[in-house]
């Protein structure tokens, strides 16, 4: 049984732990392959790194909505070649961030308005972070949308996917009438997630994907501690009961889904 940890941070801080050690954990677990994600122009060459020295590690390349204000057009330049790399399968992660607001809101909206255009022109699915931005990050991605549909691409990628949901249902519904995957993390666990636990009994089998976002919110029972990868297992296993299938089923949903997002182009 093989799930995919479609978001985590391998580049960030495990306790001593490297990447490749994580890796070799959670492929002994049967996760793999693993999408390590980029949050800003400087994690260009780290993310690359990591995914070009351990098999089965692709990653993807973009701006996090915290780090938009800094974000200059070289930066943009650096992203727009770095999509470009052989095994970067997605622009993000990107997106609106209200609820700490480490950059402008204005700010925020113009920088991802530009990287979703990105996203058109390499032909990328996006990765999209949303927190209480709801209502603006679905303009957003309706333009996104419709750019694409009028670029016209002969083989058009997958849309992307709203990754570690945590919002309403009205933003769900809105995204899964645009295409976009739901991706439930960790927090899909916790005691306080009912709202999020409603979501995720009713999203289409077609849309549904699991992540840990490591390092962090490591699910229930590791709630506290270092998230590490192969702790998606137990996000799939309590997302299971929630949809009232096998937790082979599951896998085999969100593996299958994984892969039509992201189109591995090898699966060691």
């Amino acid at each position: 049984m093989r799930l995919i940890d479609t978001h985590c941070h391998l580049d960030y801080e495990y306790d001593g732990k490297t990447a490749a050690q994580i890796v070799a954990e959670a492929k002994a677990d049967q996760v793999y392959p693993l999408m390590t994600i980029g949050v800003d122009a400087s994690s260009v060459e780290r993310l690359q790194k990591i995914s070009d020295e351990i098999p089965g590690v692709f990653h993807s390349t973009g701006v996090h909505p915290h780090e938009a204000e800094k974000m200059t057009d070289a930066d943009f330049e650096k992203i727009r070649q770095a999509a470009a790399h052989p095994k970067c399968l997605a622009i993000g992660e990107i997106g609106l961030d209200y609820h700490y607001d480490h950059s402008p809101r204005e700010t925020q909206r113009q920088v991802f308005d530009r990287l979703l255009a990105l996203a058109v022109e390499v032909n990328l699915p996006v990765v999209i972070h949303s927190r209480e931005g709801e209502a603006d990050l679905i303009v957003g991605l309706e333009k996104y949308v419709a750019l694409r549909q009028k670029g016209a691409h002969p083989d058009l990628c997958h849309p992307g996917i709203i990754h570690c949901f945590t919002g309403t249902a009205e933003f769900a519904k809105r995204a899964v009438q645009l295409g976009f995957m739901i991706s439930f993390s960790g927090i899909l666990t916790f005691k306080n997630a009912q709202a999020i636990r409603e979501v995720a009994a009713w999203v289409p089998e077609s849309q549904i994907l699991v992540e840990t976002d490591s390092p962090y919110l490591a699910p229930v029972p590791h709630r506290g501690k270092k998230c590490e990868p192969r702790f998606v297992r137990h996000t799939a296993e309590f997302l299971a009961q929630i949809r009232g299938i096998s937790v082979e089923k599951l896998a085999l949903t969100t593996t299958t889904n994984a892969e039509r997002v992201f189109r591995f182009p090898e699966v060691p």
